[in-house]
């Protein structure tokens, strides 16, 4: 059985420990499947270059207990070693509460945890801190051990290790100071590993500081498969038989080709989005609104998903030919998927961090600029029918976004019969109205993890087979320059 790696606070180390152990795996030759607690994109996206496969998101919020025990054992069976690393601290969760918490996940999953601690400013206290998370509770967990980070000296290595001797608690390594382990980062998290243009290099680093500083004899053990029979049936099958609606039959087809917005402004998304689609008849294509390119010739349907839009909007506004090509998507019919930093792609203009403007699609009647930062869990209750949810029908998402939507009414934007999605609420968040949707379009600054809701996927594949094949000039600029489609890959 695997182990859950947890902190009392969000910074202290979490990731670190888990990229390090993902190293050592792989250093030693051994496959390791990595899970992280929680609506995260950032550090799934490292946690899953490192381990070599794609780091699967475990959120009972978002996608309900049965499929969090199901993916944990079906991933976790297929890989030699396994590690699951929180989110936040361990019993931070929706509100004031522990649900949906690293301690709850650790619950759900009898899984022991080894709590990552920041110890630069102390010493005795450090016992202090430690027992008030051992015996906190509900949920009750089972510390396996502690692995402190930033560490001073090797005076203050013993008199931490003491403290914790003190109350019997297994010292099981430290983090050293170190270069390599300082991962840079931006407004909404670290940056995603195709930034990090040193990232073999770091890899072969933490194997080496994971031999010499962590006690592997002891934590080598904790990354162990699940226990028991692997899972049977795959999620994503199981998924799609819980959802209201089965996608449609295509075993004689061929895969209707579906473009996703796939590049440096567009990238947060779950891999289980591209495998439902797959499973409901779609080919998803990569498509790059950065390069200018042309939506894929044939392509029935566009999914834009989140990312950081606002760092590249000079280069978008100048991508005319992407630009163009959705617009007349949109406007011959086609299905538009659009959440948090696509759906900045549909508005009017959007403000760069230097609060310059710069025009978009200009199909939905928005401006886009920097504002507060808005974050947590939200209940969503659409208003009417749409594209791909259904009125009054309840869904649990995730917002978290720096960039806030300024309504320009005398710029209608191109669709039409466009009104409001649905009402959003959440703890300590008043309620209000957000979203847009028309017969072909699903835009909204929520994100959603489709396995917690597999009626869209379905849905967006129905849409996009009754829609029909589209006319060559309709949806595509001048099409001796479109490029040739590119299957996403693997792990998105």
């Amino acid at each position: 059985m695997s182990c859950l790696i947890a902190a009392p606070c969000s910074g202290s180390g979490k990731t670190l420990l888990s990229l390090c152990l993902a190293a050592v795996a792989r250093a030693r030759g051994k496959t390791i499947q990595p899970f992280k607690v929680g609506p995260d994109y950032l550090d799934p996206q490292l946690l899953g270059a490192v381990a070599g496969r794609p780091c699967r998101n475990l959120d009972p919020l978002l996608c309900g207990e049965e499929w969090v025990r199901r993916s944990y054992r079906w991933h976790g069976g297929r890989a030699d070693r396994v590690l699951v690393e929180g989110v936040m601290g361990l019993f931070d969760g929706r509100g004031a509460g522990s649900e949906g918490s690293s301690a709850a996940v650790a619950d759900l999953l009898e899984l022991p945890v080894v709590l990552v601690v920041e110890a630069s400013r102390q010493a005795g206290s450090l016992a202090a801190l430690v027992r008030g998370f051992r015996d906190h509770g509900p949920p009750r967990v089972r510390l396996a051990g502690v692995v402190l980070n930033r560490v001073g000296s090797e005076r203050h290595h013993r008199l931490l290790a003491e403290a914790l001797e003190a109350i019997a608690m297994p010292l099981l390594g430290v983090l050293p100071s170190h270069p390599s382990l300082e991962l840079p980062s931006r407004h909404l998290g670290l940056l995603p590993p195709g930034e990090l243009g040193d990232l073999g290099d770091r890899q072969r680093i933490w194997a080496q500081l994971a031999e010499e500083h962590l006690d592997l004899e002891r934590l080598w053990p904790l990354l162990a498969p699940p226990d028991g029979p692997p899972e049977r049936q795959d999620p994503i099958r199981w998924c799609l038989q819980q959802g209201p609606d089965a996608p449609p039959a295509a075993a004689s087809a061929d895969p209707l080709p579906v473009a996703i917005a796939s590049d440096a402004a567009f990238h947060f998304r779950y891999p289980e989005a591209q495998e439902l689609l797959e499973a409901c008849g779609l080919r998803p294509l990569a498509w790059s609104p950065l390069a200018d390119e042309p939506l894929p010739l044939g392509c029935r349907a566009v999914v834009l998903p989140g990312g950081y839009p606002e760092l590249h909007a000079e280069q978008l506004a100048a991508s005319r030919r992407s630009l163009g090509s959705l617009g007349a998507a949109a406007r011959a019919g086609r299905p538009i998927a659009a959440e948090c930093g696509g759906l900045l792609l549909l508005g009017q203009e959007l403000e760069d961090g230097e609060g310059i403007g710069h025009p978009m699609a200009g199909l939905l009647p928005f401006s886009a600029r920097r504002g507060p930062l808005c974050l947590g869990y939200r209940t969503a209750v659409p208003r009417a029918d749409g594209l791909l949810v259904r009125r009054g029908e309840p869904l649990c998402g995730h917002e978290f976004h720096r960039w806030q939507l300024v309504p320009r009414p005398n710029h209608g934007g191109e669709l039409a019969g466009v009104e409001a999605l649905w009402q959003l609420e959440g703890w300590g968040f008043p309620p209000r109205i957000e979203g847009w949707t028309a017969p072909n379009v699903h835009a909204s600054w929520l994100h959603l993890h489709w396995a917690g809701c597999p009626a869209i996927p379905s849905r967006l594949a129905r849409a996009v087979a009754s829609a029909g094949p589209p006319q060559m000039n309709a949806v595509s600029c001048d099409p001796t320059s479109a490029p040739r489609p590119r299957p996403m890959s693997a792990g998105g």
